[in-house]
């Protein structure tokens, strides 16, 4: 079994070779591979179940950790990083990382997606075919939420020069994508996948993935809610009308496997980063039980901060530190991740994918835009994205001093007793404020839910301002302030160097402004 998924794992290489593999002659000449018309349905479960995985973990702990842990986690604002000669944290966009993350997304994700889905299409499998193309459309959107234009519609061309798309193009292509899927999907309500258990999210349940490609219509019609009004509406209407998911049970999330272990599971052990402060100004002010969930105690806490009536062990530590101050041992007066991602050679837990949590927070959102999301209110949908998310996490309602969370007037606390909070945003809705102060509310609540999902947190503080969050302590980019995030990152030096041609005229003509971490995307309008 092992060597059949190395042989279709190297396939996809040999027939979907990119730019951004030095060996690309090499790799897609080699006649020393099983050719397509070696496999069967039982082989090509293997190739879905491996970019099932690789979608969310990559194929190596290096890829994950240079694009996810290193650059969303800390610019989502989850985590801080400790290690001193570790500098996104000040703003500094290390290209080497972001080739590696770049690199294992362009020669490992896209081209086992890619193959899946055609190798569906040329044998008549309509409902892999559609729930391959749903994946593809979760893929890809976090890659172009970290560059903007990027190698889409040509990918797998053959060539050595592959062109980028406009992110605009790619976004309009998603939802013309997800409708052919929801079509497909449609059509086989009822039925299951002959995948099976090697469908790692639903085990092949069509309905259940039906949920999933209108969750995520619906969540990639609020990211262009700025940039295009009527386009989101009309899609966030659509996804509601065809069915999203409404409760935990149908919560997308990608199983962890000894063989496939959440990546967290190998990190932690490495202590490259803590908690942010903003994580304690919020959960401690908040009262919330989910800290525990999220976090471990510190090794050495701090009482002279916590709040009356309960003992909050859990310390962050402000984001942007200097290399003296990372020097100093502040790893043992902070806190870790929570035990469930501490184990080396566990499995640790399931990624998620797409919440009911979330879909929630979403309809909140579109209610307060006016839009029709299904039969209720901003406040209720508000209040149940808060009750879906305690509960996802094993939570009665209550928060940590036995009063109902969602009614409770907390606010966040400082993050040490000379502090101020993070904000003055509290829990419980707020009918007669502001648009905007709603829309922070919102926002703030499903930062909290969506961990450790950074790369969704850090795209909705860019496309809403929300939540509110301290400054860097240091940039070390003169062109991002400590008072702002980076907007995107650079294209990376793999394509400058192999696919010169395409990445130029990418900056030229699509980018909207310089390659570098300030201009913003596409859909990134707010002012």
């Amino acid at each position: 079994m092992k060597k059949i998924f190395q042989l279709i794992i190297t396939i996809s290489f040999a027939i979907f070779g990119t730019s951004c593999t030095k060996d690309f002659n090499e790799i897609n000449t080699n006649t020393k591979v099983l050719t397509v018309d070696g496999l069967d349905q039982s082989s090509y479960g293997f190739v879905v179940k491996r970019a099932l995985y690789s979608g969310v973990y990559f194929d190596n702990s290096t890829s994950f950790l240079r694009g996810h842990a290193a650059f969303s986690d800390i610019y989502s604002n989850y985590q801080t990083h400790t290690h001193p000669d570790f500098y996104s944290d000040n703003f500094v966009l290390n290209g080497a990382w972001l080739d590696a993350f770049y690199g294992g997304f362009y020669t490992g994700v896209a081209p086992q997606v890619k193959y899946a889905e055609d190798y569906a299409v040329t044998n008549k499998y309509d409902i892999e075919n559609a729930m391959m193309k749903v994946w593809r459309v979760y893929v890809y959107h976090r890659i172009t939420d970290f560059w903007g234009p990027i190698p889409y519609s040509k990918f797998g061309n053959g060539e050595k020069t592959v062109p980028y798309d406009k992110q605009e193009d790619i976004y309009k292509d998603f939802f013309t994508t997800l409708d052919q899927a929801v079509a497909l999907l449609k059509s086989n309500s009822g039925k299951t996948s002959f995948l099976g258990a090697q469908d790692v999210i639903y085990a092949g349940n069509v309905d259940k993935w039906l949920k999933m490609a209108n969750t995520l219509r619906l969540r990639l019609a609020l990211r262009v809610k700025y940039a295009d009004p009527a386009l989101a509406k009309t899609n966030a209407e659509k996804a509601i009308a065809d069915g999203v998911i409404e409760n935990n049970a149908d919560n997308a999330t990608v199983k962890s496997a000894i063989a496939f272990a959440n990546k967290y599971n190998t990190l932690t052990a490495w202590s490259d980063f803590r908690m942010s402060a903003d994580m304690e100004s919020v959960l401690k002010g908040y009262a919330d039980p989910r800290a525990s969930k999220f976090f471990s105690a510190a090794g050495t806490s701090d009482p002279s901060d916590d709040p009356a009536g309960f003992t909050f062990n859990f310390e962050g530590i402000r984001n942007g530190q200097t290399k003296i101050a990372k020097q100093s041992g502040i790893n043992a007066v902070s806190s870790n991740m929570a035990p469930a991602y501490l184990t080396v050679g566990d499995k640790g837990p399931d990624w998620p994918v797409l919440r009911a949590a979330e879909v929630y927070f979403l309809r909140a959102e579109g209610a307060l835009e006016g839009w029709n999301m299904g039969g209720g209110s901003t406040r209720s949908f508000y209040e149940s994205g808060i009750s879906a998310s305690l509960a996802e996490h094993g939570s009665d309602g209550k928060n940590l001093v036995g009063n109902p969370y969602v009614s409770s007037t907390n606010v966040p606390a400082g993050y040490d007793s000379q502090s101020a909070p993070v904000s003055t945003i509290p829990v419980a809705f707020q009918s007669s404020a502001s648009k905007e102060r709603i829309l922070e509310q919102i926002i703030t609540q499903k930062w909290i839910a969506l961990y450790p999902d950074s790369e969704e947190a850090w795209a909705e503080r860019r496309r809403t301002n929300y939540p509110t969050l301290y400054d860097r302590i240091l940039s070390e980019n003169p062109d991002i302030p400590v008072n702002k995030i980076p907007r995107r990152v650079p294209f990376v030096g793999i394509e400058y160097n192999n696919n010169r041609t395409a990445v130029e005229a990418a900056v030229a003509t699509m980018l909207g402004g310089p390659d570098n971490g300030v201009t913003k995307l596409w859909w990134d309008k707010k002012p």
